[in-house]
C-alpha cells in the first residue's frame, strides 16, 4: 500500500513540476491527495523516520513532504467554517470521530487538528491548541493549553508539552528532517523547539527553554558542545555565557548569549515526571 501510494505522489510532483496546476488537476489526483492525508492521519506514512538507534538515524521521507506539498499546490482557497465563524483555507479541518475510539481526547473551545494530522491513542489536546497538517503525535502524549505542533513535526509517545510551547514545523526543503521530540520527553511551559532539531527520549526540559541548532548544547555528562540536539536522558535548562564582543564599549558589564546546559536527569525529576503521567491516566 505505502510503496504503491508512494510511487502514486512520485508521479504527480513529476506532472506538478512540469507545470501541472489546481485549475488541471483531476478528480482522481484530488481523490490521491485525499487518501494521502487519510494515512497521514492514521499514522501509517510519516514525514520522518528512524532508520537506527542514534538521534542522528532520524531521516526524512522526501516524498511525504512533497505530498503535503502537492496538497497546497493542487487545491483552491476555498471559504470554510469553524465553530460558527468563516475563514479561508486550502486544507479543511481533520474529522475528529475516531478520537473516541483509540482513547484520545480533546477538550473544547480550540483544539484544531489540521486535515493530515495524526494523534495517537490515549493522547490529550487541550483548548487552546493546534496540530498542522503533517505531524505526528504519539500514544499518550499531552498538548496543552495554547501549544503549536508544527507541519511534520514528529511527537513520540508519551510526551508532555507544556503549556504555550512551540514544537516547529520544517516542510521546505522537502530533503531537511523536521523538528523530532523522541518518547516519554517533558517540555516545560513555554518551550520552543525549532529548525529541526532534536530532543533525545526520556528527557526534561525547563521552562522558557529555546532549541535550535544555532544555540550550542553543553552536554555535561558526556563533557562536550553538541549542536542540533539533545542527547536522550537529560535535564535541559538555558543559561547564558559570554559573548565574544563582550568587551565592547556598547555593553557595559559585559554581553551574554544564550546556552543549553545537559546535565543527567535526576531521579526526584523522572518521579515527578511519573507522578505527572499518573493524574492523566
Amino acid at each position: 500500500m505505502t510503496t504503491t501510494l508512494e510511487s502514486a505522489i512520485d508521479d504527480l510532483w513529476h506532472r506538478y513540476d512540469d507545470g501541472l496546476t489546481a485549475d488541471d488537476a483531476t478528480d482522481a489526483d484530488r481523490a490521491l491527495l485525499d487518501e494521502f492525508l487519510d494515512e497521514l492521519e492514521a499514522g501509517a506514512v510519516r514525514a520522518a523516520t528512524r532508520t537506527g538507534d542514534s538521534l542522528d538515524s532520524w531521516a526524512a521521507n522526501e516524498w511525504v513532504k512533497r505530498g503535503v506539498l502537492l496538497n497546497f499546490g493542487l487545491r483552491g482557497t476555498e471559504r470554510r467554517e469553524y465553530g460558527g465563524v468563516g475563514y479561508y483555507d486550502v486544507l479543511p479541518l481533520r474529522d475528529t470521530d475516531d478520537l473516541e475510539a483509540n482513547g484520545a481526547r480533546n477538550t473544547p473551545d480550540g483544539t484544531v487538528m489540521r486535515r493530515g494530522a495524526h494523534l495517537g491513542a490515549d493522547a490529550i489536546m487541550m483548548s487552546p491548541s493546534f496540530v498542522n497538517v503533517g505531524a505526528y503525535v504519539g500514544d499518550g502524549t499531552l498538548v496543552d493549553s495554547c501549544d503549536t505542533v508544527g507541519s511534520c513535526a514528529q511527537v513520540g509517545d508519551d510526551v508532555k508539552l507544556g503549556a504555550n510551547t512551540l514544537v516547529g514545523g520544517v516542510l521546505e526543503p522537502v530533503e531537511d528532517a523536521p523538528v523530532v521530540i523522541e518518547e516519554g520527553v517533558s517540555l516545560g511551559a513555554g518551550c520552543r523547539v525549532t529548525s529541526g532539531f532534536r530532543v533525545g527520549a526520556d528527557s526534561v526540559v525547563g521552562e522558557n527553554t529555546l532549541l535550535t541548532p544555532r544555540i550550542p548544547v553543553y552536554d555535561l555528562v558526556e563533557e562536550e558542545v553538541v549542536y542540533g540536539h539533545l542527547p536522550r536522558e537529560r535535564r535541559a535548562f538555558t543559561r547564558f555565557v559570554e559573548s565574544s564582543v563582550s568587551d565592547h564599549d556598547l555593553f557595559e558589564g559585559g554581553a551574554y548569549k544564550p546556552a543549553v546546559v545537559a546535565t543527567s536527569v535526576e531521579e526526584e525529576t523522572l518521579e515527578a515526571t511519573r507522578r505527572e503521567g499518573a493524574l492523566r491516566e
